[in-house]
């Protein structure tokens, strides 16, 4: 029988991630970002196929991301506002880590859940973050899905795509606590 952990089961009530644009310096250092990683790659993976892996995106790599934003953002015909917009997570960034989503051959593990498996590490790193007493947010962005700004960031191959830029520093303000899901809206029981 499992131990219960009342803390954990609170934070999770509680959590909040903090907007990217609210992060402040520092950033957790290498040593304090390990263990950060440790936990995020606890999360379930059927077949023990490790469908993901990190790129930890440091401060000097984030004038370089912007530009290529802007770059890519120019070719495919995206507005300045698109593209301002998309550059700002790179402009303001301390330190992100690129979830990459890494498609296995498996007979027994479907795509589709090695996909569920790279979005639970994103969430995992994030909530991992947050119990650390950092701030955290999860982004994406349309430069994210465009294969070459992806092959040109990160090198990623044909099997691979970016689940999640999970950007953590130091908490500048406190966001205000937001809407949440009417649970019991959602929900339906099944007793036969």
């Amino acid at each position: 029988m499992s131990l219960k952990n009342p803390a954990a089961l609170e934070f999770l009530h509680s959590r909040r991630s903090r907007p990217a644009k609210t992060l402040i310096a520092p950033a957790p250092s290498r040593d304090e970002l390990l263990p950060l990683l440790t936990a995020a790659a606890r999360s379930p993976d059927h077949g023990k196929l490790e469908p993901w892996r990190f790129i930890v995106l440091e401060k000097g790599a984030m004038p370089r991301l912007s530009a290529l934003t802007q770059d890519r953002g120019v070719a495919l015909g995206k507005t300045p506002e698109e593209i301002t917009k998309a550059q700002s997570q790179f402009d303001m960034g301390h330190l992100a880590v690129a979830v990459i989503e890494v498609q296995k051959p498996s007979e027994k593990i479907p795509a589709i859940e090695q996909t569920y498996s790279a979005g639970a590490v994103c969430l995992a790193l994030l909530n991992a973050a947050l119990a650390a007493g950092w701030g955290a947010n999860w982004l994406s962005g349309w430069q994210v899905h465009d294969p070459e700004f992806c092959h040109q960031a990160f090198d990623l191959q044909d099997n691979e795509r970016v689940a999640g830029l999970i950007h953590i520093a130091t908490e500048g303000t406190t966001p205000p606590e937001r809407p949440r899901p009417d649970v019991a809206a959602i929900t339906e029981w099944v007793s036969e």
